[in-house]
């Protein structure tokens, strides 16, 4: 058996304003659980067993600084995560799949009220009942008879699917692998070289797709220029999925007919850009996966893969396996 550990290290000092990681305190009975700024976690790994980055960047130099053996994420996103060098100094590193912990489901209700937030254009609804415009209030729009492609199949995509299949919309998708194919209700399901002729049928477009190093910025200029004039854009994937310049450009021209936007490329984002301060945007400050069902149930889940761990066992969901496991008391873990 491996070395039980006693320490994880949150890259951030808390989940949310409302939510502190000591409220894991009950999953994780036997752990210490510390915090330090974000991006400060190098000066932080000394006597650190597990590092969660929760969006703070775990470098080879923060990997070297420790001899913390696990790197687990609280949810997907890895993309801030040096894993070759984590395999090589004997770190594992997972993940928590979105339809695991309660993200996917979280994110996809959000994606749905961005996307009916446009189509019915309630920022200006809103404004003509505060300005008392009664007999000025703006037509909507509905999902009704309208085609919408989903880019991504992933949890998110797939729980985005879902809730879009009762509006009585056509459903289209495109995914790395279309060989695996897509819920039922999906009309089609398409791979990437597909992107363009899809995006000219689609009356709404939702990324929902995983930032990997071959696809940043893949919606730029030639992907909205490809889309039908005054289709609606919502990105609730990673905002270096987008060129943001591009997009604004389109909004501007009349090319797009809204965006929504929950993920941004520099973030936290800046909301006096001429981006986010665009009439047609509805903007978040990416709270897609800040519920209290993902903390809840993600938090289960995160502290059965410590344990796991610890057991020395592989945990579940990673994304390398390191020839040898390095641990804080120089154990080797089990595979």
């Amino acid at each position: 058996m491996g070395i039980v550990p006693q320490k994880v290290l949150f890259g951030v000092p808390r989940f949310t304003a409302e939510l502190s990681w000591t409220d894991l305190a009950a999953e994780l009975p036997g752990w210490e659980i510390s915090v330090c700024p974000r991006g400060q976690l190098a000066d932080h790994v000394d006597g650190v067993d597990v590092v969660c980055p929760w969006g703070s960047p775990v470098d080879a130099i923060t990997l070297k600084a420790g001899t913390f053996g696990l790197v687990q994420q609280f949810g997907v996103g890895l993309e801030k995560v040096d894993v070759q060098a984590a395999t090589e100094l004997g770190v594992w590193v997972a993940r928590i799949p979105g339809d695991a912990g309660g993200n996917a489901e979280s994110v996809a209700e959000l994606a749905m009220l961005q996307l009916l937030a446009l189509t019915r254009r309630l920022d200006e609804t809103r404004e003509a009942l505060w300005n008392r415009r009664w007999e000025q209030r703006p037509i909507g729009g509905t999902l009704l008879g309208t085609t919408i492609l989903i880019v991504g199949l992933g949890a998110i995509g797939n729980a985005v699917a879902a809730r879009l299949s009762g509006f009585g919309a056509r459903l289209l998708g495109v995914r790395a692998h279309p060989d695996r194919g897509g819920p039922a209700w999906l009309d089609e399901v398409a791979g990437p070289d597909q992107l363009g002729r899809l995006l000219g049928q689609a009356d709404a477009v939702l990324c929902c797709a995983m930032l990997h190093g071959g696809n940043a910025a893949m919606f730029g200029e030639a992907a909205f220029a490809a889309m039908k004039p005054g289709a609606i854009f919502v990105n609730v994937a990673r905002g270096g999925l987008v060129d943001e310049e591009a997009l604004l450009a389109a909004l501007e021209s009349g090319q797009l007919g809204g965006a929504g936007l929950d993920v941004h490329a520099q973030e936290p984002a800046d909301p006096e850009s001429a981006l986010l301060r665009h009439p047609r945007v509805f903007a978040t400050p990416h709270v897609g996966g800040l519920t209290w069902t993902m903390f809840t149930r993600t938090g289960r889940v995160f502290a059965q893969n410590l344990e796991r761990w610890a057991r020395g066992e592989a945990p579940r969901w990673a994304v390398n396996a390191p020839a040898f496991c390095r641990s804080l008391r120089g154990g080797a873990g089990l595979r």
